[in-house]
């Protein structure tokens, strides 16, 4: 017995670039140990795991040493093999039932958008060796249910930055998202963001670090549709829509790798809307 496994790079229109993410598509329920350990293996951001029922698919995503509540790249990244593989005809919707909600993303001429919640960061005070482990200063300091949120001075500190991996290691967050108004044409805004805490040093393309971003530059800018760049060594580019508690996050993706993997022994698992984990 074997499963369809896919490598797909997210938030890009060229391989080898954006975020990849690999895709585990589940023929039964598994434990949650062998996903983990799969993820792992894999030893990219995410791995997703997809199975399928009635009404969509339950879905989840792992980095290599922790389940995480919210990823956007390997959301995309499924909603693209589901519709490359023709699973899930063009014009309809997929929907995923998630450990943050339902959440669906919709085929459109640009690319792929999700619908994701907005979960903004609120201003707080400096955290306890923030400034020393990201060698910058900030101009504002907030925080959600997952991640410090850092404005920098400008878009050259976001790109220069050298965060101490190990002084960030310790910060009581799954990562930090530092971010800088955009200075390059067509970007309103550039980021980055490093969650060494949940095995990513620095993360490539992320999602779900957007849905604190675009509230935050909404905001700022005072447009509601905005153009994000995150400013890793691979790069992406994510469209940024924000409607109320939602935020609409826009991109493309490519499939690098089709392969099968050995199935695993099937086991007895909660679905999606029964588990319970912490935030990562």
């Amino acid at each position: 017995m074997t499963m369809p496994l896919y490598i797909v790079d997210a938030f890009t229109d060229r391989a080898f670039s954006g975020n990849p993410a690999a895709v585990c598509l589940l023929d039964h329920i598994v434990t949650d140990e062998w996903q983990q350990q799969l993820a792992a293996e894999m030893n990219l951001s995410e791995t997703a795991f997809l199975l399928d029922h009635p009404t969509g698919y339950d879905l989840r995503w792992f980095t290599p040493k922790a389940e995480v509540t919210l990823c956007g790249h390997a959301t995309l990244a499924s909603a693209h093999v589901l519709y490359e593989t023709g699973r899930i005809p063009a014009d309809q919707p997929v929907r995923f039932a998630t450990l943050s909600g339902p959440l669906t993303v919709t085929r459109m001429k640009e690319g792929l958008e999700m619908d994701f919640p907005a979960v903004r960061a609120t201003a707080c005070a400096d955290a306890p060796d923030l400034t020393g482990a990201l060698g910058a200063k900030p101009r504002f300091i907030g925080r959600n249910g997952m991640d410090y949120l850092v404005e920098l001075e400008d878009e050259r500190t976001v790109r220069e930055l050298r965060p101490d991996m190990a002084l960030l290691l310790e910060l009581p967050v799954r990562g930090m998202i530092v971010t800088a108004r955009g200075e390059t044409a067509g970007f309103d805004f550039v980021s980055r963001f490093f969650a060494p805490r949940v095995g990513v040093p620095e993360d490539p393309v992320t999602g779900s670090a957007h849905c604190a971003l675009g509230p935050y530059w909404m905001e700022r800018l005072g447009k509601k549709d905005l153009v994000g760049y995150q400013a890793s060594p691979r790069g992406g580019v994510v469209r940024v829509g924000v409607r109320e508690d939602r935020v609409l996050l826009g991109g493309k993706a490519v499939t690098v790798v089709r392969g099968e993997l050995a199935a695993p022994p099937g086991e007895g698992h909660q679905r999606q809307g029964e588990s319970h984990a912490d935030d990562h």
